[in-house]
């Protein structure tokens, strides 16, 4: 009787090439992308010059400061519309955990979740770890304090707390839709990457008309989004179904 060798050498080739490939696109190409800018931002003066230039267009000083809009429709009502989808998210993961027909939901519901948490928690975290100020405290826009980068030392000075942006990740924790789709219907998946970048950009630009933070702020925001929404995928959706497919592929050729 003769044996068919088992072809699991190739198998596993293949998937570590699909690997890399997928880090590639979705972490090296990114992150590449996210330190070139903040090159130009922070280091380049990119930041002061856009600040500036919306400084200007406002009569100098902040005239959307406390606008009703800005500031109570786009920063409150979102931060709450936000906060709601997430919640709703969660009961619709709760319900898939009970419902068997919906089984197929679970973990992406579930991840999704997890992804938005995490994402704005880190952001957070990560505002009360770093000494930068916003734009509106700095006495070039008519506060108080000096310009201090982000790596220099303040010498007992009290900073805002306002780097990353805050309000853009309960916008941009959404890119975890992307990711969701890739799992459930990858022909979603940039639908999914839009509704999270839309709702980031939307928040973030008028944060900055506000005053409340610099362009760099907002990348940084969205790259932290993007890195834990990536993370997860991997430990939550991806790892569970590459296991799965390698599992299929070694049955077909055993």
């Amino acid at each position: 009787m003769t044996t068919l060798p088992i072809r699991t050498p190739t198998v596993a080739h293949s998937a570590s090439g699909m690997e890399t490939h997928f880090f590639v696109r979705h972490l090296w190409l990114p992150l590449a992308c996210v330190l070139l800018a903040s090159a130009l931002l922070m280091g380049a003066g990119g930041d002061q010059w856009i600040a500036d230039a919306l400084y200007r267009l406002e009569g100098g000083h902040w005239l959307l400061k406390d606008h009703w809009f800005t500031s109570g429709v786009i920063h409150r009502v979102g931060k709450w519309s936000s906060t709601a989808a997430g919640v709703g998210v969660l009961v619709l993961a709760i319900v898939a955990w009970c419902r068997p027909r919906l089984k197929v939901l679970r973990w992406p519901l579930t991840y999704l979740t997890a992804s938005v948490a995490m994402s704005t928690s880190l952001v957070s975290l990560l505002k009360s770890w770093t000494a930068m100020d916003c734009p509106w405290d700095l006495s070039r826009y008519g506060g108080t304090q000096a310009m201090i980068g982000l790596f220099e030392s303040r010498h007992g000075i009290a900073a805002s707390g306002c780097f990353p942006a805050g309000h853009a990740s309960a916008g941009y924790a959404w890119v975890a839709l992307y990711f969701c789709a890739l799992a459930l219907r990858p022909a979603w998946r940039f639908a999914g990457l839009f509704i999270g970048l839309a709702a980031g950009l939307i928040f973030g630009v008028a944060q900055q008309l506000r005053g409340a933070h610099f362009l760099s702020h907002d990348l940084w925001s969205l790259a932290v989004c993007w890195v834990s929404a990536l993370a997860l995928y991997c430990v939550m959706l991806q790892r569970p179904r590459r296991a799965l497919g390698l599992t299929l592929l070694l049955g077909d050729v055993e």
